[in-house]
């Protein structure tokens, strides 16, 4: 009988494998997790869910005894069959326990797998590191056995492969071999599957479930995610400044919330079209398509005698598109190979017009959309843009395109130069404008584009380190918003951001773009936030248009199987507590299957 046999056919429902007592963390005076006390059964799949700065990671990480330096702990980690607290180990101990009876899986695999070494090594390591098995040719074979458990392709190649010749799903996939290659008897994942495309994140999911049941492993799953921790787990708690607020059966926690801030995490992830967005229902189509294999129609049906918000553009169906694709290829080349990131794309875009560009990565989305903001060229293919001709622009022309045409991107961290104070940054885009404005106008401009989504002109002089993730996009989008463009691209704006905070974001661009009569082009592999602000949908895969037309019948009847595709792996907290029977309570795990 093997360890994973025995440990599946002796534990019962009430064997502790984990005992979390009095669990508290602070950083100097200040106090990051107030005590806390967990009991993980042996087979039980806990979620911990709650926004940045809840203290779940802290909690999650306490757990494996990878705590920072930095902080100070009290309280104490029981693991069974351990004598020592795990919160206090000495290194060597921890090291004997960390993937053998204890594995972590870490929301961005490129950062936690070594980029120099090749992925068969790395498997292997975790292995040889305990001494799991005598030889290496065993080695080996079990190695590729983990390979082909977790469905990578190919698993003799992927061996000699590094991580950055992988995608972001097959990098999920190693990490999930990694930490299953000792059978485990606790998995925690933290937040693993927020990176990833919805198909690609579905796959990772059934993966994780398939292998935590088979084995008989214990689970704690970190995430802000309700759906998914939803579909994952049988008991949750809520965290909220530190504090478990709330915690019970899945069910009964997530359909009868007690704790208001657990029924404002439900409130912000049930995502719902917005009222402009179902009001400009009447308004002319995005003509789009991919040659002859787009299948969509690209009439206007939609609700009928709608009226379009306040603000917004006022044009007859033959007003001439603000955006004009036609044929549009783009091809790069290299020695071994040719890449076809798009392929006869058509797309027309009229004033006033929301339109969603949704698909998986690699899909051409956002080749698409540098290629509209003149950061990149065509292959081949006209495309206008306010007027510009992208493919034989002067800088002149170009310089007022990006006046007319502002980005606001998915890594408001990334995008924002840590060096510049707010004020700088979001006035930068005025500096060497058209209309060329005197410092005064400019300091004036930038105080009410920063005030307009609720950044106070006062903080114009911190810098972006100082704020949240939420209030970086803010600034963000204040910069994207200071010239006063026509058309905004927006490029996976809320994907890194708290379900509470994605939804303060969406409601803050609803209402900028119809105050101000924008385009939109939203770019997301989130179905619901496409859904909740745009009125037509594209949707892209391999570079072709596959589907276009109004929201509602995208959504309501795809036409297209990739599109059907999508759909059914958005995860959907409504669908999935549907079909989630109650326990009660206890938390107790379901039979094994």
């Amino acid at each position: 009988m093997t360890a994973t046999q025995a440990r599946s056919a002796g534990a019962s429902r009430d064997d502790a494998l984990v005992t979390v007592t009095g669990l508290r963390v602070d950083a100097g005076p200040d106090r990051l997790v107030h005590p806390l006390d967990l009991t993980i059964r042996a087979g039980e799949r806990v979620g911990l869910i709650g926004e940045s700065g809840s203290g779940k990671t802290l909690t999650a990480l306490s757990l494996i005894g990878l705590l920072p330096d930095e902080l100070r702990h009290g309280g104490t980690v029981a693991l069974r069959d351990s004598s020592d607290d795990l919160l206090n180990a000495p290194e060597r101990e921890l090291c004997g326990l960390r993937g053998r009876r204890i594995s972590m899986v870490f929301q961005e695999p490129m950062t936690a797998l070594n980029p120099l070494m090749q992925v068969g090594k790395q498997v292997s390591e975790v292995l040889t590191q305990h001494r799991t098995l005598p030889n290496r040719r065993e080695v080996r074979e079990r190695v590729l056995g983990l390979l082909e458990s977790v469905r990578l392709p190919d698993p003799e190649r992927l061996l000699r492969a590094y991580p950055h010749q992988l995608s972001g799903g097959q990098r999920q996939r190693i990490m999930l071999a990694m930490a299953f290659a000792n059978d485990p008897d606790l998995l925690i994942c933290d937040e693993p599957t927020t990176a990833l495309d919805v198909t690609v994140q579905r796959q990772v999911l059934d993966l994780l479930d398939e292998a935590v049941r088979s084995r008989g492993t214990s689970l704690l799953f970190v995430s802000h995610d309700l759906a998914v921790v939803a579909r994952t787990c049988d008991r949750v708690l809520v965290m909220q400044h530190g504090r478990v607020v709330e915690s019970g059966s899945v069910t009964d926690v997530l359909t009868a919330p007690r704790h208001d801030y657990t029924k404002q995490l439900l409130a912000a992830s049930r995502l719902e079209p917005t009222a402009g967005g179902a009001r400009r229902g009447a308004g002319s189509p995005p003509e789009t398509g991919s040659g002859a294999g787009a299948g969509a129609p690209t009439g206007s049906e939609g609700p009928a005698g709608t009226e379009r918000p306040a603000g917004a553009a006022e044009l007859s169906e033959a007003a001439e598109p603000l955006i004009r694709v036609s044929g549009l290829h783009r091809t790069h080349r290299s020695r071994r190979r040719t890449v076809h990131a798009l392929k006869n794309v058509d797309l027309q875009v009229r004033a006033g017009d929301r339109i969603g560009i949704v698909g998986e990565s690699g899909s051409g989305k956002t080749t698409l959309l540098k290629i509209l903001a003149g950061l990149d060229r065509p292959t081949s293919g006209s495309v206008s843009v306010c007027g510009v001709d992208v493919a034989r622009a002067s800088k002149r022309s170009m310089r007022r395109l990006r006046e007319q045409l502002q980005t606001v991107f998915q890594d408001p961290m990334g995008s924002l130069d840590p060096r510049m104070t707010v004020r700088e940054i979001v006035e930068e885009p005025l500096i060497g404008h058209s209309g060329a404005r005197s410092g005064r106008e400019r300091r004036e401009l930038t105080a009410r584009s920063l005030e307009s989504v609720g950044i106070p002109a006062s903080a114009a002089e911190r810098y972006p380190h100082q704020f949240s993730g939420g209030q970086r996009q803010r600034i963000s989008i204040a910069r994207a918003l200071v010239t006063d463009p026509d058309v905004l691209v927006a490029d996976e704006p809320v994907s890194a951001l708290d379900v509470s905070v994605q939804a303060q974001v969406l409601a803050l661009l609803n209402r900028l773009v119809d105050e101000r009569g924008l385009t939109l082009l939203m770019v997301s592999h989130d179905l619901a936030v496409v859904r909740h602000l745009c009125d037509r949908i594209v949707v892209m895969r391999h570079g072709e248009v596959v589907e276009a037309g109004p929201a509602e019948r995208v959504y309501g009847a795809p036409e297209d199987d990739y599109t059907r595709a999508l759909l059914e792996a958005t995860p959907s907290l409504d669908r999935v507590l549907a079909e989630k029977p109650s326990r009660g309570g206890t938390g107790d795990r379901p039979p094994q299957p």
